[in-house]
């Protein structure tokens, strides 16, 4: 930098002066010769005549003794990033930066993605999950390692378990989650615990130096009196689903206020799902009952009779919809009903519940096809809300009686309901026409009966119009019609009950091909 001239030395010394960078220059030895400005304020230490490899400053002392090119460390609370360039006569220079908000601004950046991708894969995981148990594991496991070294959620089990809390916790290096009950003096003798399973939502804040003693039956081993815990309530719809408990071991670093809002936000999440998993389980256990309840039953068994009943909701995922069958055992046979409620899914089903609760009482009192049906009519019309559900059903009902020759007499009443079917022995289809208006719709409704006798191999098939009006085939949609019935029964002259009733199905869902289609229901009766 030697110009020759005093002015030109003080221009270079104003102009290093000048530079935000650090200047360092060493002479061959190694030793100190000039510092700028800013190397006097982030380095004080370092000045003229000072042997670098011997310096104040341990991160640039190594790096002279290592020959290294460049160095970064922390000094006077600064971050210092430091370039070795080489200069004539083997003179060498240090430019060092301040990089401190440079550094802060990265690890703000890295930071920030890091909770979004924490945030993300949590809101994944806890949203995928529509079971209690596997939305508690997620709750557990998913803060560690990243905001703990373990995690715990409390929480009340749903009836009917009993009114103890539990606890779901999980730790580094555990294979699964733990379970247990926490006794209430556990739970209250640890402070906002309580109030977090009371719903409290004031904001979360570390608990340092917990006693051991408070903790012992939720955190495993090795969480003493240095350790830090962070506890969150878990909002949900309806009221608080739990708390949230978060521990770092002794010698890892406390919650910060970013860390304890990212805890807030994920116990929020937790607490949403965990209340979605209750709702959804509450929901499918009220759908279970339902669906028990109005799936076809199991038909019994009638002396002299063979009885196989044939089955397809129209793809509602609960199987219950509107077309429905029954028998009842009576003195000399039994009654029969298949029918045919308007709508489908669990509309339908509800409807069809009110037909098949209101024959299980009429038939008490009146066992005769067409009475029974008038009866039904009337109190389907009588029921509450009746006018405004404008609701009906098409329906069979019919009586079953056994000769002394071994054939059956059956009286079949209609209800606006496609006729049944009689297939005979020998293969021959006759049609039952029983007519008659549909149910439920009008007061005056007027409902027609027929008799026809089966012989020992004639069948009777009661069916659904789900059946005829399936729509599919090879070319354009086109529905399976009465002729494709006619012959797949005629085809199936012999066969017994259940195996005609599964022909017909199979007959169906080929014809169907995968294509969407109405309710079907089918029963087959035959003498034995």
């Amino acid at each position: 930098m030697h110009t020759g001239r005093p002015a030109d030395g003080r221009l270079t010394r104003e102009l290093l002066d000048g530079l935000a960078e650090a200047v360092v220059a060493i002479d061959p030895a190694g030793v100190v010769t000039l510092v700028n400005a800013t190397a006097a304020e982030l380095l004080p230490e370092l000045v003229p005549g000072v042997g670098l490899a011997a310096c104040a400053v341990p991160a640039l002392a190594q790096a002279a003794r290592d020959d290294a090119d460049t160095f970064e460390t922390e000094h006077h609370g600064r971050r210092l990033h430091g370039l070795r360039r080489g200069l004539a006569g083997e003179r060498r220079v240090w430019y060092v930066r301040d990089v401190t908000e440079e550094r802060a601004r990265t690890d703000a950046l890295l930071a920030e993605r890091s909770r979004t991708a924490f945030l993300a894969q949590a809101g994944s995981r806890l949203g995928l999950s529509l079971h209690r148990e596997q939305t508690l594991r997620a709750a557990v496991t998913l803060p560690v390692p990243y905001l703990a070294d373990a995690a715990v959620v409390v929480h009340r089990p749903p009836p009917p378990a009993e009114d103890e809390p539990h606890w779901v916790r999980y730790a580094a290096g555990d294979s699964d989650p733990a379970t247990g009950v926490a006794g209430w003096p556990t739970v209250k003798s640890v402070p906002a615990l309580v109030e977090a399973l009371d719903g409290d939502l004031t904001e979360p804040s570390p608990w340092p130096d917990a006693e051991p003693a408070d903790l012992a039956e939720l955190l495993p081993a090795g969480f003493g009196r240095s350790g830090t815990v962070l506890i969150s309530p878990m909002p949900g719809a309806g009221g608080p689903a739990g708390a949230l408990i978060l521990a770092r071991r002794p010698g890892r670093t406390g919650f910060d206020k970013r860390e304890i809002a990212l805890a807030r936000e994920f116990a929020g999440r937790a607490g949403a799902a965990l209340a979605a998993a209750e709702l959804y389980g509450e929901q499918t256990h009220l759908a279970r009952v339902l669906q028990n309840s109005l799936l076809p039953p199991r038909l019994p068994r009638l002396p002299g009779v063979t009885l196989a009943g044939g089955y397809r909701a129209a793809g509602d995922s609960l199987r219950i919809g509107g077309d429905f069958y029954d028998l009842f055992p009576t003195p000399g046979g039994g009654l029969f009903a298949l029918g045919d409620v308007c709508g489908k899914g669990v509309g339908a089903a509800v409807l069809t519940g009110r037909v098949r609760q209101s024959l299980q009482t009429l038939r008490l009192v009146e066992q005769r096809p067409r009475e029974l049906m008038e009866l039904l009519n009337r109190a389907l019309l009588d029921a509450p809300g009746a006018a405004e559900r404008a609701q009906f059903t098409t329906i069979l009902l019919g009586t079953l009686s056994r000769e002394p020759d071994g054939g059956l007499l059956v009286r079949v009443a209609g209800g606006g309901h496609p006729a049944p079917l009689v297939v005979r022995a020998g293969g021959g289809i006759d049609t039952v026409r029983v007519g008659g208006m549909p149910v439920g719709a009008l007061t005056a409704a007027r409902f027609a009966e027929a008799e026809v006798r089966l012989a020992p191999g004639d069948l009777l098939l009661a069916y659904t119009d789900g059946v005829t009006e399936a729509r599919g085939g090879p070319a354009e949609p086109a529905m399976f019609g009465d002729d494709r019935l006619r012959q797949a029964l005629a085809a199936a002259a012999g066969l017994p009950p259940a195996a005609l009733v599964d022909r017909v199905l199979q007959l169906v869902d080929e014809w169907l091909g995968g294509h969407p289609h109405d309710d079907i229901a089918m029963l087959a009766v035959a003498a034995a």
